[in-house]
Order: structure tokens, then C-alpha cells, then sequence
């Protein structure tokens, strides 16, 4: 809890939170314009470099629900130091990486460090302000972690054009110092640290359900999937944890998650909504990227201002979604996110090679503030039910699922691109013959058809082809896939009006 002189130090408390959050958000996109820069200097395979991105997300994922019971062991501001400290530290270790083993470890650090981070910093701000302010400050706090996804693609672009992708990481550092010192002089000391039960042995076995799904999905593409032993093993790793996370989580005493979450409709059902909210917005945000750079060409900082517009569109979706929750019902907020998702993937099925920058910009305003109406008002009917006592427990569980969701989706849409590009270059190289007068009338006067040269570039093209068409397809599989969210909302309960101390919970990426 706060104290007087945490009140009295509101202003710099705050300060040195939004740096954090700031510094913690940023991560999530400013990373994936170097995405084919980092490739290249750890010499990494395209379906490798996505390790980059979700050990990142899986680590986090994994470590968010242990913030409450460490906060607890061993105080708040304790916690928050050590976790600005490591991350800190940790991406300075990610700038001088030099193989793609070293990368992937310290991004798996920096989300172990990071994943306290947002629960704390929104735990603070509500302790600091009075419950009157408490919208307020969670405004704040929202325009602080959405700033990370705006500015993310074009600051990674420009510090990589003009620098190195290195210092996509190295730009935390004097953030990350700033937080630290900020927290450190102005936040009161903690009190005496309290004793609190928790289940390992669920927490473990989640852990490694977690851990394997991951190294099924993200080896699975290189081994040939269920034909690797290595890829069996996995798969029968994860399927024992999981059953063993299921059955002790139905009987234990003190079960890793309360029982009574999942025995809550709303909840449950923004949990499995949320899943499929981040396999489609994060992979969005990692595919676009390299498409625009290793397929169209385009400079990495040029990538990095078309991504922007999709940050600015959830930015302006904010302020209105804040006016809307508690005057319109909630689900018909939600459908129109979902709608307005659907417009943008439909508008990205029809993504070519041929196409100006145009099509990336309109369609990521539009998926953008499709996704900017889905965030808050899932957070407001997830926990619109569910006891004030379980809120902690229970955002923990969201946030998990979300991220689990978010690293799924990556790996997996990642692995569709390298199957079905490798499928597509057969079927197309197979209707280009030498031989063929139709070839030689439309390809002859280009390439010498009969040469290496002019094989290899004939390859290249159908490559490029093959490419640009499996990354259509992902789309058109998201589409599909948010098409089929909407019938969940029919499964939510319209949230009753409730009083002050249950507030709706928000949560923004």
C-alpha cells in the first residue's frame, strides 16, 4: 500500500513508472523492423529469427502470475528495482549478442525481468491517486503503454538505418536508468515482506507445458514436424504436464489458479477471445516487417513509418472506447473491433508485389483501432463478474493466456509461411519449362532461360512469388479465424453497473 510520502511524490513516482512501461512496451515492436538485420548477423533461418520475438513473450507470459506472490515475498519497490535492474541489464546483453543462442537467452531474461513491470506499475498508480483519479491515472498509464507500439516500428527503423540493430536494445539503457533511479529515491521502503502460499508444482508443470508447446512449434518446421523424435518428444512432454497441471489444479488445496475462474462464463470466454486477439495482433505486427523489407525492398526505416499508422489507429480508438464502456453494451463494442479487424485482413488477402505503400498504411489504421476497441472492453467483461478478490489472480491468468496466444500464433504463422512457400515454388516451378514457347515468348526476351544466371534469377522471382503468396495466405487464415470469434461474444453477459471499488480492470500492449 502507499504511504504518505508516496502520495506526497506522486509526480516523480509516476514519472519513473512510465518510463518503465514506456521501456517495456517499446520492446514489444521496436524489435521487429530489425528482425531481418538481426537475421542476417547471427546468420539465422527465417523461421529461426521468430525466437527472437517469442521467447520474449513466452518468458513474460510465464513469469507474469509469480508477480503478486513475489511482491508480496519480498516487497514492491524490491521487486520493481530488480526487474527495471534485469531488464536493463538484459538488453544491454541482447546489443552485444553475437549468436542467435546468446539473443534468444537474453530476450528470454529481459521477459523474466520485464514481466512484472505492467502489473506493478498499474498497482502503484491506483495506491498513489484516489479513487476518484483512478480513471484518470489509468489513462495515463494506457497512453504510456500504448506509446511503446507507436513509436516502436519507427524508432527501431531509424536506429537501425542509421546505426545498428543493436541499438534497438541499447536504447533502453538510459530509460532503464532513469526508471531505476526514480523508483529508487522517491518510492517509500517496503514493509515487512509476508508469507504466501504458492503452488510450485502447478506453476512448474505450466511451465513446462508452456516451454514444450513453444519448442514444438518453433523446431517443428526444421525437423519436418511429428516424423523428428526430437518433435515427439515434445509433444508427449507437454500432453503429460498439461494433465498433470489439469488434475492437480481440480483437486489441490491451494490450486496456482482459483477454481472458481474457471467456472466463470465471462471470463473464461475473454480468455479463449484474448488467445485468438494475440495470435492476431502480434502476428500482424511480426510478419509485415520482413514481408516489407525482404519482398517489396523497402529501406527499414521506411517499414518502420508504415507500421506506425497501425499504433496511431489503437491510440485514437482509446479515447474513444473510454467514452463508450458503461453507455454502450459492451459485446456490440467488441463486434465492431472485430469487424473492423476483419476489413483490414480482408484488405491484406489482397496484398501484391506490385502495390504502393498505400494498402499497408490504410489497412493498418483500420486493424488498428479494430484492435484499440477490443482491448479495453475485453479487460471490462472479463472481470465484470468474477469477486474483487480473484481480480489479481485473474488478470494474471488473462495476461498468460493472451501472451501464450501471441507466441503461439507467431511461431505458427511463421511455420505456414515456410511450408507454404516451399509448396507454391514447386507448383509454380513446375509450369515454368524453357522449352515452352509461352516461357520463351514472355520470359526470353528478359533472361537467357538457358544459362545458370538466368535460372537462378527465374528461381529468385518465383520465390519472391511463392513468398508473397504464402504471406496472403496467413491473412486470409486470420480472417478466418476472426470471423469465427464472433460468435463468443453471444456466450458474455452484459456487465452490471458496479460500484466504485470494482472498477473495471485495464489492460493495454
Amino acid at each position: 500500500m502507499s504511504t504518505a510520502q508516496d502520495v506526497a511524490n506522486r509526480v516523480p513516482i509516476t514519472a519513473s513508472i512510465m518510463l518503465a512501461t514506456i521501456m517495456n512496451s517499446l520492446d514489444t515492436t521496436i524489435a521487429n523492423v530489425a528482425l531481418p538485420h538481426i537475421q542476417g548477423s547471427v546468420s539465422a533461418s527465417q523461421e529461426q529469427i521468430t525466437w527472437v520475438l517469442t521467447s520474449y513473450i513466452i518468458s513474460a507470459a510465464i513469469m507474469t502470475p509469480l508477480s503478486g506472490w513475489l511482491s508480496g515475498r519480498i516487497g514492491r519497490k524490491r521487486l520493481f528495482l530488480i526487474s527495471i535492474a534485469g531488464f536493463t541489464v538484459a538488453s544491454m546483453l541482447c546489443g552485444i549478442a553475437d549468436s542467435l543462442i546468446e539473443i534468444v537467452v537474453y530476450r528470454l531474461l529481459q521477459g523474466l525481468f520485464g514481466a512484472s513491470l505492467i502489473p506493478l506499475s498499474q498497482a502503484l498508480l491506483l495506491d498513489i491517486n484516489p479513487p476518484e483519479k483512478h480513471g484518470q491515472a489509468m489513462a495515463i498509464w494506457g497512453a504510456g503503454a500504448i506509446l511503446g507500439p507507436i513509436l516502436g516500428p519507427a524508432l527501431g527503423g531509424y536506429l537501425t538505418d542509421n546505426f545498428s540493430w543493436r541499438w534497438v536494445f541499447y536504447i533502453n539503457l538510459p530509460v532503464g536508468i532513469l526508471a531505476f533511479l526514480g523508483v529508487w529515491f522517491f518510492i517509500s521502503h517496503d514493509g515487512k515482506p509476508m508469507a504466501k502460499k504458492f503452488d510450485f508444482l502447478g506453476f512448474g508443470a505450466l511451465t513446462i507445458f508452456i516451454g514444450s508447446i513453444q519448442l514444438l512449434l518453433d523446431r517443428g518446421p526444421t525437423l519436418d514436424w511429428f516424423d523428428a523424435r526430437e518433435i515427439q518428444i515434445y509433444a508427449l512432454i507437454a500432453a503429460i504436464s498439461f494433465w498433470i497441471f489439469l488434475v492437480h489444479t481440480l483437486t489441490a488445496t491451494h490450486p496456482f489458479f482459483d477454481r472458481k475462474l474457471m467456472a466463470d462464463t465471462n471470463f473464461m470466454t475473454a480468455c479463449i477471445f484474448g488467445f485468438f486477439i494475440g495470435i492476431l495482433l502480434f502476428s500482424t505486427m511480426a510478419l509485415l516487417p520482413p514481408m516489407m523489407q525482404i519482398l517489396m525492398g523497402y529501406p527499414v526505416l521506411t517499414s518502420g513509418l508504415v507500421a506506425m499508422p497501425r499504433g496511431i489507429g489503437s491510440f485514437c480508438a482509446m479515447f474513444v472506447v473510454g467514452r463508450l464502456v458503461g453507455k454502450v453494451d459492451t459485446r456490440l463494442i467488441l463486434l465492431t473491433g472485430l469487424s473492423l479487424s476483419a476489413i483490414a485482413l480482408w484488405q491484406m488477402t489482397h496484398f501484391d508485389l506490385s502495390m504502393n505503400s498505400m494498402p499497408f498504411i490504410t489497412s493498418g489504421i483500420i486493424q488498428g483501432f479494430g484492435i484499440g476497441l477490443i482491448f479495453v472492453p475485453l479487460s471490462t467483461l472479463a472481470f465484470a463478474t468474477i469477486p474483487p478478490h480473484l481480480r489479481a489472480e485473474g488478470s494474471s491468468v488473462y495476461t498468460l493466456i493472451r501472451n501464450l496466444g501471441a507466441a503461439v500464433g507467431i511461431s505458427m504463422m511463421q511455420a505456414l509461411i515456410v511450408s507454404n512457400t516451399q509448396a507454391m515454388h514447386e507448383s509454380l516451378a513446375a509450369e515454368v519449362n524453357p522449352s515452352d514457347p509461352v516461357v520463351a515468348s514472355t520470359l526470353g526476351h528478359q533472361v537467357d532461360l538457358f544459362s545458370t544466371l538466368g535460372l537462378a534469377s527465374i528461381n529468385g522471382e518465383i520465390t519472391r512469388q511463392s513468398t508473397m503468396v504464402a504471406y496472403v495466405d496467413d491473412f486470409r487464415l486470420m480472417l478466418i479465424v476472426t470471423i469465427l470469434c464472433a460468435p463468443m461474444l453471444l456466450l458474455m453477459r452484459k456487465p452490471k453497473q458496479r460500484a466504485a471499488d470494482s472498477a473495471p480492470h485495464f489492460e493495454v500492449d
